[in-house]
């Protein structure tokens, strides 16, 4: 996979799908599998039987992993999609938006 351009804490936009436009935190990053979890978005619904360990039983939501290409990073100007490049500053390496040339991080 390419290298870490989307990391965990991040905010970012959905590109496509069920819930294109949404925004959301990155609650965990997959990179062998190439996915991402965000949170409040590509929200799945699992019907659960009462057991014993669960009586009542019900619906249990749970947001679901996505594709890392579904999502871009959020400019941190606008908060539109936007795409991440390195730099060097201060002899450290960050991330910044193409968009804007804001530091994303750091």
């Amino acid at each position: 996979m390419a290298s870490a351009k989307i990391k965990k804490g991040d905010s970012v936009v959905v590109l496509s799908g069920k819930d294109k436009g949404k925004t959301g935190t990155v609650a965990k990053v997959m990179p062998k599998e190439g996915k991402i979890v965000v949170e409040g978005v590509n929200v799945a619904a699992r019907h659960r039987k009462p057991t014993q360990q669960n009586p009542q039983g019900g619906i249990d939501r749970f947001e679901a992993p996505m594709p890392i290409s579904k999502v871009a990073v959020a400019d941190p100007k606008d908060g539109k999609p936007t795409r991440v490049r390195f730099e060097e500053k201060d002899g450290k390496k960050v991330r910044v938006a193409v968009k804007s040339g804001e530091t994303i991080d750091g």
